[in-house]
């Protein structure tokens, strides 16, 4: 769970969460790229989005859908096919003085057994922390300053 305070309206904040563009520029150390479903834009509900990228030198891809949404509350993603077992991502915001708390809580399974979780206790959980932090650093960084506005302009929705 990741808690990141952001001095931005809740709105801005909850849609930059959901813009595809932001996401592969948040992801560009992994050349993470939106390659079927929605793949530009802001994913809304039941709305599917399949990336590639290359994480640990292998090339993967992984499928997120939009299982629930309340604007500007949350949004749920979950893995519908990917290397993981399962993935479900719930992004919270909250409406504070001046700005908006964004809670990230990130639930994920690895395959492999014992020796998927071996690899998740040594390495991948650091890593997708890590990964996490980045891509909201960058969300608070563009909902603070004014390149939101290239991110959430109407003709992108």
């Amino acid at each position: 769970q990741l808690h990141t305070y952001i001095k931005a309206p809740i709105e801005r904040c909850f849609d930059l969460s959901r813009s595809i563009d932001l996401h592969m520029l948040s992801t560009q150390r992994t050349n993470e790229k939106a390659i079927a479903g929605r793949t530009s834009g802001l994913i809304c509900l039941n709305e599917t989005v399949t990336w590639k990228a290359k994480h640990f030198g292998i090339s993967q891809t992984l499928t997120t859908k939009i299982t629930q949404m309340k604007s500007p509350d949350y949004f749920v993603d979950e893995m519908m096919q990917g290397t993981f077992k399962s993935i479900f991502h719930h992004h919270q915001f909250e409406a504070k003085s001046n700005g908006t708390l964004m809670i990230d809580r990130f639930n994920y399974e690895v395959p492999l057994g014992i020796m998927g979780r071996l690899f998740d206790k040594l390495i991948l959980k650091r890593y997708m922390k890590g990964f996490l932090l980045e891509r909201n650093e960058l969300i608070k960084s563009v909902a603070e300053g004014d390149k939101w506005k290239d991110f959430l302009s109407h003709s992108k929705v």
